[in-house]
């Protein structure tokens, strides 16, 4: 394994133990330091995933979500008629509401 996919390897896993860490000590659902882990996953996820692709070509098997929690209702696409289809987090890292994937459960039929 190349120098620069090691250092990103054991960085990305530093950053999932950070997470870990920071998970356990959360003071609230809304703990700041918690979401700040979750980012510095991701950005140490994408530095390995890129690490591995110019260094042997290849890629894993995740790929990460491209939810921003700071986006704001400003970049609406028009649709101003429903509540219903704007996406309302689970928690805070979540992008799917829970009535789509109600409607996917009842679309499933096992016959």
């Amino acid at each position: 394994m190349s120098t620069n996919a090691r250092e990103a390897l054991r960085h990305l896993t530093g950053a999932l133990e950070a997470h870990l860490e920071a998970v356990v000590a959360r003071r609230s659902a809304e703990d700041a330091a918690v979401d700040d882990a979750f980012d510095a996953v991701a950005e140490a996820f994408e530095r390995y995933e890129d690490a591995l692709d110019s260094a042997f070509g290849e890629s894993l098997p995740l790929v990460l979500d491209d939810f921003d929690d700071t986006d704001d209702d400003s970049d609406d696409d028009g649709d101003d008629d429903t509540e219903d289809d704007e996406l309302e987090p689970i928690d805070g890292h979540a992008s799917e509401n829970e009535d789509e994937m109600d409607d996917e459960i009842e679309e499933f039929d096992l016959r």
